[in-house]
Protein backbone atom coordinates (compact mmCIF):
# COMPACT_ATOMS: atom_id res chain seq x y z
CA UNK A 1 0.00 0.00 0.00
CA UNK A 2 2.91 2.31 0.74
CA UNK A 3 5.17 0.99 -2.01
CA UNK A 4 8.37 2.95 -2.34
CA UNK A 5 7.09 6.19 -0.82
CA UNK A 6 9.53 7.74 1.60
CA UNK A 7 6.77 9.69 3.33
CA UNK A 8 4.01 8.16 5.45
CA UNK A 9 1.45 8.06 2.63
CA UNK A 10 -0.30 5.38 0.62
CA UNK A 11 -0.54 4.90 -3.12
CA UNK A 12 -3.99 5.04 -4.68
CA UNK A 13 -5.89 1.89 -3.83
CA UNK A 14 -8.72 2.15 -6.37
CA UNK A 15 -7.58 -1.02 -8.15
CA UNK A 16 -8.77 -3.14 -5.20
CA UNK A 17 -12.48 -2.73 -5.94
CA UNK A 18 -11.98 -3.76 -9.56
CA UNK A 19 -9.93 -6.82 -8.60
CA UNK A 20 -12.51 -7.91 -6.02
CA UNK A 21 -15.30 -7.56 -8.59
CA UNK A 22 -13.35 -9.62 -11.13
CA UNK A 23 -12.63 -12.33 -8.57
CA UNK A 24 -16.30 -12.44 -7.54
CA UNK A 25 -17.32 -12.84 -11.19
CA UNK A 26 -14.78 -15.46 -12.23
CA UNK A 27 -13.94 -17.25 -8.95
CA UNK A 28 -17.16 -16.84 -6.95
CA UNK A 29 -16.11 -19.48 -4.43
CA UNK A 30 -13.01 -17.48 -3.45
CA UNK A 31 -12.83 -15.91 -0.01
CA UNK A 32 -10.99 -12.64 -0.56
CA UNK A 33 -9.06 -10.99 2.25
CA UNK A 34 -8.18 -7.36 1.62
CA UNK A 35 -5.89 -5.91 4.31
CA UNK A 36 -6.98 -2.38 3.46
CA UNK A 37 -10.53 -3.13 4.65
CA UNK A 38 -9.35 -3.83 8.19
CA UNK A 39 -6.34 -1.53 8.21
CA UNK A 40 -7.22 1.55 6.16
CA UNK A 41 -5.49 3.80 8.70
CA UNK A 42 -2.42 1.57 9.14
CA UNK A 43 -0.05 4.33 8.08
CA UNK A 44 -0.91 6.00 11.42
CA UNK A 45 -0.50 2.93 13.64
CA UNK A 46 1.95 3.12 16.52
CA UNK A 47 4.98 0.86 16.24
CA UNK A 48 3.53 -1.89 18.43
CA UNK A 49 0.30 -2.16 16.43
CA UNK A 50 2.08 -1.80 13.09
CA UNK A 51 4.57 -4.54 13.96
CA UNK A 52 1.80 -6.90 15.09
CA UNK A 53 -0.22 -6.35 11.89
CA UNK A 54 2.84 -6.61 9.65
CA UNK A 55 3.98 -9.95 11.04
CA UNK A 56 0.43 -11.36 11.28
CA UNK A 57 -0.16 -10.59 7.60
CA UNK A 58 3.13 -12.21 6.66
CA UNK A 59 2.18 -15.34 8.63
CA UNK A 60 -1.21 -15.38 6.87
CA UNK A 61 0.57 -15.63 3.52
CA UNK A 62 1.93 -19.01 4.60
CA UNK A 63 -1.55 -20.53 4.82
CA UNK A 64 -3.81 -18.85 2.26
CA UNK A 65 -4.30 -20.62 -1.07
CA UNK A 66 -3.33 -17.64 -3.22
CA UNK A 67 -1.53 -14.34 -2.86
CA UNK A 68 -2.54 -11.89 -5.57
CA UNK A 69 0.16 -9.23 -5.55
CA UNK A 70 -0.45 -5.90 -7.29
CA UNK A 71 3.06 -4.51 -7.70
CA UNK A 72 3.18 -1.49 -10.03
CA UNK A 73 6.47 -0.49 -8.39
CA UNK A 74 8.83 -2.02 -5.86
CA UNK A 75 7.22 -2.84 -2.54
CA UNK A 76 9.25 -4.46 0.21
CA UNK A 77 6.17 -5.52 2.17
CA UNK A 78 4.58 -7.18 -0.83
CA UNK A 79 7.88 -8.89 -1.67
CA UNK A 80 7.96 -10.43 1.81
CA UNK A 81 4.35 -11.60 1.50
CA UNK A 82 5.09 -13.13 -1.90
CA UNK A 83 8.11 -14.98 -0.54
CA UNK A 84 6.23 -16.30 2.49
CA UNK A 85 3.49 -17.67 0.24
CA UNK A 86 5.89 -19.11 -2.34
CA UNK A 87 8.09 -20.80 0.27
CA UNK A 88 5.02 -22.46 1.74
CA UNK A 89 3.61 -23.89 -1.48
CA UNK A 90 0.92 -21.28 -2.02
CA UNK A 91 0.06 -19.86 -5.43
CA UNK A 92 1.51 -16.42 -6.05
CA UNK A 93 0.12 -14.36 -8.89
CA UNK A 94 1.61 -10.94 -9.63
CA UNK A 95 0.11 -8.09 -11.57
CA UNK A 96 3.21 -6.11 -12.33
CA UNK A 97 5.28 -4.55 -15.09
CA UNK A 98 8.38 -5.50 -13.03
CA UNK A 99 8.94 -8.86 -14.73
CA UNK A 100 12.72 -8.58 -14.28
CA UNK A 101 12.60 -7.68 -10.58
CA UNK A 102 13.89 -10.78 -8.80
CA UNK A 103 11.27 -10.72 -6.04
CA UNK A 104 8.49 -10.58 -8.60
CA UNK A 105 10.16 -12.96 -11.05
CA UNK A 106 11.24 -15.71 -8.67
CA UNK A 107 8.41 -15.58 -6.12
CA UNK A 108 5.55 -15.62 -8.66
CA UNK A 109 4.00 -18.56 -10.41
CA UNK A 110 2.62 -16.19 -13.04
CA UNK A 111 3.10 -12.51 -13.81
CA UNK A 112 0.53 -10.43 -15.68
CA UNK A 113 1.76 -7.03 -16.90
CA UNK A 114 -1.48 -5.24 -16.03
CA UNK A 115 -5.00 -5.69 -14.70
CA UNK A 116 -6.45 -6.23 -18.19
CA UNK A 117 -4.13 -9.18 -18.84
CA UNK A 118 -5.01 -10.67 -15.45
CA UNK A 119 -8.72 -10.26 -16.19
CA UNK A 120 -8.34 -12.05 -19.54
CA UNK A 121 -6.59 -14.97 -17.81
CA UNK A 122 -9.33 -15.09 -15.18
CA UNK A 123 -12.04 -15.10 -17.83
CA UNK A 124 -10.55 -17.93 -19.89
CA UNK A 125 -9.77 -20.16 -16.90
CA UNK A 126 -5.96 -19.90 -16.92
CA UNK A 127 -5.85 -18.43 -13.42
CA UNK A 128 -8.06 -21.18 -12.01
CA UNK A 129 -5.92 -23.84 -13.72
CA UNK A 130 -2.70 -22.32 -12.39
CA UNK A 131 -4.02 -22.21 -8.85
CA UNK A 132 -5.11 -25.86 -9.02
CA UNK A 133 -1.72 -26.94 -10.41
CA UNK A 134 0.28 -25.06 -7.78
CA UNK A 135 -1.81 -26.27 -4.87
CA UNK A 136 -1.70 -29.87 -6.14
CA UNK A 137 2.09 -29.93 -6.34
Amino acid sequence: MQGSHRAAILHGQDYRARLKQMLASHLPEAEVYDPLEDHGDSINYDDHTGREVFFRHNRMCRSVDVVLAFVPEASMGTAIEMREAHQNGRAVIAISPLEHNWSVKFCSHEIYPDVAAFEAALADGRVRQLICEVLAS
